[in-house]
């Protein structure tokens, strides 16, 4: 196991994600884990309910490479064209 000299650091909302996921967009479901930020790999449109939010919004035409510093509940898979999304947690 490699050293961790972070290991007892606190994690907050400015810190460097700790743990990162594949994002799948879906209709209906939310995200098993609360982002800090999303990295959009291949760039389009994307769909997204915020963590305090009561309605979608669509980000129009982010280019790829992009981090979104956004906390995201959801990813709507309609209207949803960017891809290869990873949380960042």
């Amino acid at each position: 196991m490699p050293s961790n000299s972070f290991n007892n650091s606190p994690d907050s909302l400015i810190a460097p994600a700790r743990h990162c996921f594949p994002v799948q967009p879906n209709d209906a479901a939310t995200l098993p884990t609360l982002p800090k930020a999303l990295f959009v790999g291949t760039g389009g449109n994307l769909v997204i309910r915020a963590v305090d939010s009561e309605e979608d919004v669509v980000f129009v035409n982010v280019p790829s490479g992009m981090i979104l510093d956004v906390r995201v509940l959801s990813v709507r898979a309609s209207g949803t064209t960017a891809s290869d999304l990873v949380g960042l947690a």
